[in-house]
């Protein structure tokens, strides 16, 4: 029988999906388990790595059921997933010495104050496109070697494995393949951009053991058949960090192409062709992709932390809201702002500053505001830091962007899409499929084991299902926008 489908598993910061599609792009069935959010002090955040691959299990099973699928339908499955977030584990029993180490976490901060004594924030850009910050994997690896009894000796001796969690998943599903792609190997600070390699001198500098390293690997090929789980002998040949995933399953395969993701955090990635880029303003040089043996594809990439989380907190924190859907009638019953700006500065602020020590603030406060001002000023937080990452885009690359990309959970806010295209002043996309993350997974899979032939196959399946125009003067834009870089400089330093 030939295999009809192909299938990602979507490992996200707050849940885990297994999606499976068909041959033209278009879902066939999904399955989705929240996790547990562990928050042991201010600043730190941690995800248990076993639940993370028991909700894994569950949901591969779960959306087979759902959809009347059998295993031997799917042709192979790709992995995405969040990115950073760093599990050490043993090597012979399989069970982490520690929670996992979730990217937003910020108790690396004097590890990275400590490693910038010499050479400064920038001390390791120029190899890995990235600034010293809480963000990436390295400072996390060392922490736990640190801090865990017994785990620097053990990994050594070579007892220890590292992984963000595309490594953990595939090693737990192939028994024991560690490996990982360019992608996500770019986001530990530890590999070379242009060798796509581990350096040595930085892996000296933070005291980390290459035998802990997976092998890295392109984005799409064959890494492995499923060993345990639902899907034994099916093989994993896709691995994207998610970010990538979704310029990806939004097929931005030319230079100048972007794509923005609203999810948790906001992520746009601008693909910048087979020569990396580096940011003069603030961004990010990453790896945007790379197809089996062909050339890598560079991307510059603006990373914001919280975006979709601030709607989390309106919700769990401060309850002036029930369900995350309901902001946007709540900010809809008011006009405007009501001239206060919210700046959501929880675990300092990414891309372009990058001042761990800044924290959030809502700046204009009158006995006018209610909640709804409040509720509006949310949403617009994300318009105006993804302009501000849009911004220093074209500042770097000098392309000029005609439209944006659009995917993610807040895609469906029309108040906020309509917005952002006002504020950025150039069109807002949304795609038939907003599932980008996974269907860029999945497209990675599908090409290494020839479901589809080419990316032009991939191009065809793309189709729009709304645009949204800019309606803004330009003098209210210029007005808006100028309050906001004023309240952003009302964040930082707060932390002695």
């Amino acid at each position: 029988m030939m295999p009809k489908y192909v299938a990602a598993i979507d490992q996200g910061t707050t849940s885990t999906r297994f999606i499976i599609f068909d041959h033209g792009g278009n879902v066939v069935a999904v399955d989705q388990k929240e996790h547990k959010q562990i928050y042991p002090k201010p600043g730190w955040v941690e995800h248990d790595p076993l639940e993370i691959l028991k909700r894994t299990q569950d949901v591969i099973g779960a959306a087979l059921k759902k959809g009347g699928v059998l295993s031997s339908e799917i042709a192979a499955i790709g992995v995405t997933n969040q990115r950073e977030t760093t599990v050490v584990w043993d090597k012979k029993t399989g069970k982490p010495v520690y929670n996992a180490i979730v990217w937003q976490d910020t108790r690396t901060d004097a590890i990275c104050n400590r490693l910038a004594k010499r050479g400064g924030q920038n001390r390791f850009r120029k190899k890995t496109g990235l600034p010293l910050a809480t963000y990436f994997s390295g400072p996390k690896i060392m922490w736990i070697l640190d801090n865990v009894k017994g785990a620097k000796e053990k990994a050594k001796r070579g007892e220890l494995l590292f992984g963000n969690i595309d490594t953990w998943l595939i090693w737990s599903l192939t028994a024991g393949e560690h490996v990982t792609d360019v992608t996500n190997a770019s986001r530990t600070m530890l590999m070379n951009l242009k060798t796509l390699d581990w350096d040595d001198e930085i892996l000296k500098a933070m005291g980390v053991p290459r035998a802990m390293l997976p092998s890295i690997r392109s984005s799409s090929e064959i890494y492995g058949n499923v060993r345990t789980s639902t899907l034994k002998g099916i093989p994993v040949a896709g691995d994207l960090g998610d970010q990538q995933a979704a310029l990806f399953g939004q097929t931005c395969f030319k230079a100048g192409e972007a794509k923005n993701t609203y999810g948790t955090g906001c992520f746009m990635l601008l693909n910048t062709g087979e020569k990396p880029v580096q940011s003069k303003a603030g961004l990010l040089t990453t790896l945007g992709y790379k197809i089996g043996n062909k050339k890598a594809v560079y991307a510059l990439e603006g990373s914001i932390a919280i975006t979709g989380a601030l709607i989390q907190w309106l919700r769990d924190n401060m309850e002036l809201i029930q369900s995350s859907a309901e902001v946007e009638a709540l900010a809809k019953s008011v006009e405007d702002n009501g001239g206060i700006y919210f700046v959501p500065a929880f675990s300092g602020l990414y891309a372009p500053y990058w001042k761990s020590d800044a924290r959030g603030v809502i700046v204009g406060m009158t006995r006018y505001v209610n909640k709804g001002h409040i509720a509006r000023a949310a949403l617009e937080a994300t318009a105006y830091q993804t302009r501000e990452v849009l911004d220093a885009m074209e500042k770097d690359s000098g392309v000029k962007l005609r439209a944006l990309k659009v995917d993610g959970g807040m895609v469906f806010n029309e108040l906020l899409m309509q917005f952002q295209s006002d504020i950025l002043n150039v069109p807002v996309v949304r795609p038939k499929v907003a599932e980008t993350t996974a269907l860029g997974a999945a497209y990675a899979a599908g090409l290494a084991v020839g479901f589809w032939k080419n990316t032009d196959e991939l191009k065809k399946n793309w189709g729009r299902d709304k645009e949204w125009k800019p309606k803004m003067n330009a003098k209210r834009r210029a007005g808006l926008y100028s309050g906001w870089k004023k309240a952003v400089k009302r964040t930082f330093g707060w932390v002695e």
